[in-house]
């Protein structure tokens, strides 16, 4: 009997563990204040790709330091993280000279 009840307790103790790490998994985005991609503003979306881009770039320079990117590699993927961060600044140039005459109208 006593082997059943700490068996019991285990499998409870488990359930309780794995549906606390599995509830937000499961919860509704909508009432949390997170932006959607819907909802969210374009300045936001190219500085955070200028961003990620920039860290590629690092990290890709990093990993080739390391030996774990050949140079050929390394070129590849700055020339494809440089035209994602030259997109994004475009962009965000884009935009700062049409806030001016949106604010002025």
């Amino acid at each position: 009997m006593v082997t059943f009840v700490l068996y019991f307790s285990g499998l409870l103790l488990i359930s309780v563990v794995a549906l606390v790490v599995a509830l937000p998994c499961f919860r509704s985005r909508e009432g949390v204040g997170l932006p959607t991609a819907a909802h969210e503003d374009p300045r936001v979306r190219w500085e955070k790709q200028k961003a990620d881009a920039y860290a590629a770039i690092k990290e890709a320079e990093f990993d080739r330091q390391m030996g774990k990117l050949t140079d050929e590699d390394y070129h590849l993927l700055r020339e494809k993280y440089e035209a994602r961060a030259l997109e994004a600044l475009a962009q965000l140039d884009r935009l700062a000279r049409s806030q001016p005459q949106q604010e002025g109208a």
